[in-house]
């Protein structure tokens, strides 16, 4: 704790320039984590379709196609779910007043 104002006042002088504010690496935007994510999706849900595909014909172990349906299944209820996030910001945000 500073006693005096006229403490506080040296030690922040004391500061170098610029401490603290260092650049940092900004990372992947957003555009490009939704469609890399969508990417993902896209091929969990096709591996699941040659799966099925693959059962039908009996080429396929039924718990790799029961692991890979499963799989297919909780993508698509995410996606939905993440779908249905959206619409509804997207309807919040028409909601505002001007």
């Amino acid at each position: 704790m500073v006693a005096k104002i006229g403490d506080a006042i040296a030690a922040y002088t004391k500061v170098p320039q610029g401490a603290g504010m260092e650049a940092r690496d900004a990372g992947r935007d957003f555009a490009s984590f939704i469609r890399d994510a969508a990417g993902d999706a896209h091929e969990i849900m096709k591996t699941g379709e040659s799966m099925s595909l693959k059962a039908v014909t009996g080429q396929a172990d039924l718990n790799d196609v029961v692991t890979a349906v499963n799989n297919a299944e909780v993508t698509l209820q995410t996606v939905v779910g993440l779908r249905d996030r959206m619409v509804q910001a997207y309807q919040e945000i028409l909601r505002m007043p001007i």
